[in-house]
């Protein structure tokens, strides 16, 4: 079997996007013996054409929501390199196990703070989008997720559409900032910091969701999943 990891990666800067994703397909590959793991960003030139081939595969998105870019821009460019025919699955942040992860990362913070969920305040913090509403749908889906769990008040806001993060209020010492990122952009280092910081935000931020190390061994299953293995 085979597989491609696709992001978007950055633009502004597609080298290091690119070796990261590599890292992870690396990893994902090191839970899936015999199988063929490759990688590709959309930002970086000539790398999806290096990825894949006329033979179907599956292809898992590293994207936080399924709009534009999974349901036609990544099907478009893999066809214009003959690689039609692969099976799309649904991206990371819509997969149920990286959801229930989410909620687990958030309780063993609070854990790790000595506090109850109850009593810990999480913001969760995402993209956005001013062209479409999925990206705010599923961290809104992931705000409700934490509450169900417990978390009193979890609320989502983005970088890209209000309600903006530099606008979230009252996170006090003892809150948590839940990164709903697959990976570690500018949005990660640079954007949400500062967005943080004009927020009075006071609490521990998390690192992005795409980096707990429980991730590949997640994608891996959903691959054997996708592919009938048991």
């Amino acid at each position: 079997m085979k597989a491609l990891l696709i992001a978007h990666g950055q633009p502004s800067s597609p080298e290091p996007a690119q070796a990261a994703l590599g890292e992870l397909a690396c990893l994902v590959a090191g839970h899936l013996p015999g199988w063929d793991i490759r990688y590709a960003t959309l930002a970086l030139p000539g790398a999806l054409a290096q990825a894949v081939d006329p033979t179907p595969g599956l292809v898992y998105p590293m994207f936080m929501a399924g709009g534009w870019f999974t349901r036609t821009e990544v099907p478009r460019r893999m066809g214009l390199e003959g690689a039609q025919d692969w099976h799309h699955l649904s991206p990371f942040g819509l997969d149920e196990a990286v959801q229930d992860l989410a909620v687990t990362v958030a309780q063993e913070a609070a854990t790790a703070l000595g506090r109850a969920p109850a009593d810990t305040p999480v913001l969760v913090a995402a993209h956005g989008s001013g062209r479409s509403r999925a990206p705010a749908e599923v961290a809104e889906t992931m705000a409700n997720r934490l509450r169900a769990a417990g978390f009193t008040r979890a609320q989502a806001y983005f970088i890209e559409e209000a309600p903006f993060i530099a606008e979230a209020r009252d996170f006090g010492p003892g809150s948590l900032c839940l990164p709903f990122f697959a990976a570690e952009g500018g949005h990660v280092t640079d954007d949400l910091p500062e967005a943080l910081a004009l927020a009075g935000f006071q609490g521990l931020c998390l690192p992005p969701l795409g980096l707990d190390p429980r991730v590949p061994a997640l994608i891996a299953a959903t691959l054997k999943r996708s592919a009938g293995i048991a």
